[in-house]
């Protein structure tokens, strides 16, 4: 994985505008050539991006825990429509897996959480569950929290406890806008806590290449809110999206990346996990735009993450449709940007 980041970056991204340069000039070239010897694609995958078909494929992790998940198209557009749609909520909630999305207002308000509301089962599941053994992820004194001070024998007990999960998770919100990662706290809901800023660090280490040829977002992914750049914009928002077995609550800070320098890329998104209430501990989506002479751009996505529970024969089964899940939501996705980047196309 960390030859794969380093190549993906260090033969893709750098050069003019963002742009590699082979030794003919073909950015094309480079493109097929990382594909083939660095992903793994077939000819036949090759041929299927260049024509426009979205390819997605797992890639070796150290890990159970870890996954990673390569995808790419090639988009008859222009790469800033990309960019307009990875910030358009209202396209983003029309993608295939996403229950529900919504921005958060700068600052967050409570208003903006209406809708983040936990499934049934996992409000059973709070009632009774005690730190290290709990279905939903949290930390130890918020589900303390929820079991003292929700009423669970009143009639409008699950409005009590998603009214107090909406007020934590915009306290939560709040404490990473001004503290940074160190402020995401520790999961325990398993017998071994994780403390996300350690995972994310963790994940974020296997991509090399990044503080070589991307150190403004490097450091943004570390040192936020202490990594202001101007060619940096963030914003944030809370999803509720079907992932694997259950649906899943996640808070997200989504980043955009300009470049304007030579030898800094055009344009990057990534999308950094703050709380997930299953399945992921931590996670990152990285997406660049590689343009070529078709007057269009190979849109190329890692998807990394480490999730709990992996491991073992009943987490090899769970494993597995996480990774399918993930691996066939990747390439749909990919295909529904290329149906509505190239509609847009005049």
């Amino acid at each position: 994985m960390r030859s794969l980041i380093r190549i993906v970056l260090a033969s893709i991204l750098i050069g003019p505008h963002g742009i590699a340069q082979s030794a003919t000039g073909e950015p094309a070239a480079e493109v097929e050539k990382f594909f083939r010897e660095f992903v793994g694609l077939t000819d036949d995958q090759v041929r299927d991006v260049r024509g426009g078909r979205a390819v997605a494929k797992v890639l070796e992790s150290r890990t159970p825990d870890e996954v990673f998940v390569f995808g790419a198209v090639y988009i008859h557009a222009a790469p800033e429509r990309y960019l307009s749609l990875a910030s358009d909520i209202d396209a983003l909630r029309k993608l295939p897996s996403f229950i529900a999305l919504r921005e958060f207002s700068n600052p967050p308000q409570i208003a903006d959480l209406d809708g983040f509301v936990l499934d049934d089962k996992d409000l059973d599941e709070l009632k009774h569950c005690r730190p290290a053994h709990c279905e939903v992820q949290l930390p130890t004194e918020a589900i303390e929290k929820l079991q003292h001070s929700v009423d669970w024998t009143a009639p409008d007990s699950s409005a009590q406890a998603n009214r107090l999960a909406q007020q934590m998770a915009l306290e939560a919100l709040l404490r990473y806008q001004q503290g940074g990662n160190i402020a995401l706290g520790t999961y325990r809901d398993k017998s071994h806590p994780t403390a996300v800023a350690e995972t994310f660090t963790s994940l974020l280490s296997q991509m090399k290449a990044l503080p070589i040829y991307l150190p403004d977002l490097n450091r943004y992914l570390i040192d936020y809110p202490n990594a202001a750049s101007n060619e940096i914009r963030s914003a944030f928002y809370w999803e509720k999206v079907n992932f694997g077995l259950k649906p899943t609550l996640r808070i997200v800070q989504a980043i955009v990346y300009r470049g304007t320098s030579p030898d800094r890329p055009a344009c990057a998104v990534a999308l950094k996990q703050l709380y997930a209430s299953h399945y992921f501990e931590t996670a990152l989506d990285l997406t660049v735009c590689v343009s070529d002479k078709r007057n269009g751009f190979y849109l190329i996505t890692i998807k990394g993450s480490q999730q709990a529970g992996l491991t073992g024969f009943k987490g090899g089964i769970v494993r597995k449709v996480a990774v399918d899940k993930t691996h066939s939501s990747l390439q749909k996705a990919l295909a529904i940007y290329k149906e509505k980047l190239e509609s847009q196309t005049e």
